[in-house]
């Protein structure tokens, strides 16, 4: 359907049928793709994010009390309230890891001077790191703390460091739904972001948003190197970002995205299976 923007209507469809109906095959007709895999749980990829939205508050919660989440937060909350210094604590990798974790950049860790540098920005300077960074990401995160302005005070805060908590079980929570059903994580942080975007360039600065949008719409992920007038493109083209204003529209675009990035995650599964095999094949006729 490349070239068509997508509406609620055609998306409503799609999330009626593929939360209640035991026969696809409208679905199959309509999108080209099977709709029936199953995750690790057992559930398909669409019944495993409603599973994961409804118990979500509830598992965050017992997450927090999880041992070695109660004992990276004790050590991250003592190492904080006995620094002198913002740059003291900046400086230690734990603190930091912890930060860019309940922040929802953990992709980024190990990006110790970037991460120090983006949280120390002066936001009132529009040249400065967190301003310029395409990846959106960073830029929230230096406005959460304002570190440039608060200083050291407000990482101590006990409200700070209780949010900061609940954000790191949160994340740690998501992984664990990851890993019996992949992309479980990119779809709650989408239907949490969703109605804040309200331009395509907000989609493309937006890593984990770009991801859901690329993988529902079936966007091919090499349009990275290209312009980004082409990129642009590529998503205007096939979506009305309006419709993220819409929370039916965004869970069902979420409930897309699941069912794409199943299908997706089992093709790879099977052409490395394929490949496999095929080299099991050749060692025995080729031997040595």
């Amino acid at each position: 359907m490349s070239g068509t923007i997508y509406n609620s209507g055609i998306l409503t469809l799609f999330n009626t049928a593929s939360r209640s109906s035991p026969d696809s095959a409208l679905l199959n007709t309509i999108y080209g793709y099977n709709t029936g895999g199953t995750s690790g749980s057992g559930q398909s990829p669409v019944q495993a994010l409603l599973s994961a939205q409804k118990n979500q508050a509830a598992d965050v919660k017992q997450t927090e009390q999880n041992p070695a989440v109660k004992t990276t937060m004790a050590a991250f909350t003592k190492t904080i309230n006995s620094a002198t210094t913002l740059q003291q604590a900046l400086n230690n990798t734990a603190v930091l890891n912890v930060l860019l974790t309940a922040n929802g950049l953990s992709d980024q860790i190990g990006n110790t001077a970037l991460a120090v540098k983006v949280l120390t920005s002066n936001l009132q300077d529009p040249a400065s790191l967190a301003n310029v960074l395409t990846d959106t990401r960073w830029k929230t995160l230096a406005q959460t703390y304002n570190l440039a302005s608060n200083g050291l005070k407000v990482l101590k805060n006990p409200a700070t460091i209780a949010a900061i908590t609940q954000g790191y079980a949160q994340i740690t929570w998501e992984k664990i739904q990851d890993t019996s059903t992949p992309g479980i994580s990119s779809a709650l942080t989408f239907i949490q972001q969703a109605g804040s975007i309200s331009t395509v360039d907000q989609v493309l600065g937006n890593e984990t948003v770009l991801k859901v949008v690329e993988t529902a719409l079936g966007v091919p992920e090499n349009i990275a190197f290209q312009d980004l007038t082409a990129q642009e493109q590529a998503i205007s083209t096939r979506i009305d970002v309006k419709n993220f204003k819409n929370p039916t529209f965004v869970q069902n675009f979420a409930d897309r995205f699941m069912t794409m990035n199943n299908a997706t995650s089992n093709t790879t599964a099977s052409s490395s299976s394929d490949l496999t095999t095929l080299a099991a094949r050749l060692t025995s006729h080729f031997p040595g």
